[in-house]
Formats: structure tokens, sequence, C-alpha cells
């Protein structure tokens, strides 16, 4: 028994010009990923306190002193310290400072405060 079906030349071509224009077509899609969404909310004493302490760690400074309560972190790099003072302002708001001193490395107290920043969302 012979197989008499066979599909036209002209219909031929329209259905692969039609699946290549349907695959081009895909191809043009674009995801735009979600937008970041920022707020307002002011930074915890907690959560300070923990980037300042991450954020010394991170830079290679071996932590000596940790005082939650007082908010003070001392970390050691050889002869540099540095210090964190995390306090809780008036108006809720919470300050960090970071000191040095005697770092070898000038730019050892600059490489904590961006980690801050980054751990900070910043």
């Amino acid at each position: 028994m012979k197989n008499n079906f066979r599909i036209p030349t002209a219909r031929r071509a329209a259905a692969a010009l039609a699946l290549c224009g349907a695959v081009l077509a895909m191809g043009g899609c674009y995801y735009y990923p979600p937008y970041p969404v920022t707020t307002s909310v002011p930074a915890s004493f907690d959560r300070s306190f923990s980037a300042a302490s991450n954020a010394m760690r991170d830079q290679g400074l071996s932590i000596r002193t940790e005082d939650r309560a007082n908010g003070v972190i001392v970390g050691a790099q050889g002869a540099a310290t540095v210090t964190a003072n995390v306090r809780q302002q008036a108006d809720g708001s919470v300050r960090v400072q970071f000191d040095a001193n005697g770092p070898r490395d000038p730019a050892l107290i600059d490489r904590v405060s961006r980690s801050y920043d980054a751990y900070m969302g910043r």
C-alpha cells in the first residue's frame, strides 16, 4: 500500500515561514527584573551593632571586645586597633563611629566603613 499524503511545496514553505516568525517573535520578549524597593525605616541598634562587628571581621580584624550593652566593639589587626561606637540617639536613630589607632594600613578604616555600609544596604 502506497502513502499518497504529500504537503504541497507552497504550504510547506508557508508553514516554515510562520514557524520562523514565531521563533523570532519570542526572541524579542524581554523580562524586566523586579524593581528594588527601599524603605525609610530607621536602622535598629541591634542591626547596626551586628553590621559593625561583621564589617570589622570582614576586613581581617580579630574582635577583642564586643560589648553590646555599651555599644563598643574593638578589633585588632597587628598593631592597628579599630574601635566602633554604636549609640542610640534621642530621636531614635543610631549613630555608628569608627576610630582607628596606629594603623599601618591607612585605608583600613575606609574599608571597614564601606563594608559596614554594604551590610546596612547603603
